[in-house]
């Protein structure tokens, strides 16, 4: 937590593990199976930590009544419909974004995605104010201006040799989420939790995806 951008060369590493799963997968297996598994992989990888931050989180945004009783329902264990709901929307449209993604531009978007997301906790961590004590309180107390600026010139530097534009678009998209799950942290629970934490990083991975399939027939990509 004292050098919090290296969350960015995590995604690295991971989305590289993933991408170049993703490219054999796609070489064996028809489009809708290879989601299929690339999804299995990516939550083997990385856990479900952050889906169940995605759901507490989206159980939280869902109740109807002051910020102590949405914070109260984020903090029970019990799924409720809101965090159902949130995370079946992203799992659903990560399968539809990956069965939709060029065979050729699959491996890298992914690479740039979990690349995306994880700079994307960052952000969110830098811009929030801690509501709780907890992994989450210690993550932002410790992430600041300077921590983002740091991780977002190692995912520049990483990202834009594998997409060009389109992987700086994808960056921005994620970005933006994240500042935009900032305001929505804030006006429903008075700050931010692990919790959002986790949701932002699941939410914006997928956004990052959107973008790519949205933008990859306009902005130039291939760097060959």
């Amino acid at each position: 937590m004292s050098h919090v951008y290296v969350f960015s060369l995590v995604g690295i590493v991971l989305g590289a593990i993933m991408g170049g799963s993703a490219y054999i997968l796609s070489r064996i297996f028809p489009a809708a199976l290879t989601s299929v598994l690339v999804l299995a992989m990516i939550y083997k990888l990385c856990g479900i930590n952050h889906l169940d931050g995605l759901a507490d989180f989206g159980d939280g945004v869902v109740t109807h009544g002051s910020p102590d009783k949405k914070v109260a329902a984020m903090k029970d264990v019990s799924l409720g419909t809101g965090g159902a709901a949130f995370v079946v929307m992203i799992l659903i449209s990560n399968y539809a974004i990956i069965n939709s993604m060029p065979q050729l531009l699959l491996p890298l978007t992914l690479m740039v995605a979990e690349v995306s997301a994880k700079q994307s906790m960052i952000a969110f961590a830098a811009f929030s104010k801690s509501l709780y004590k907890g992994f989450g309180q210690v993550m932002i107390d410790r992430t600041g201006h300077r921590e983002f600026l740091i991780g977002l010139g190692i995912s520049i530097a990483a990202i834009y040799p594998a997409l060009g534009q389109l992987g700086l678009a994808m960056l921005a998209a994620s970005q933006l989420t994240a500042l935009y799950l900032v305001v929505v942290a804030k006006r429903n629970f008075g700050g931010a939790t692990g919790d959002g934490i986790g949701a932002t990083n699941e939410i914006c991975r997928a956004v990052a995806l959107a973008a790519a399939l949205t933008l990859g027939g306009v902005l130039p990509w291939m760097r060959w």
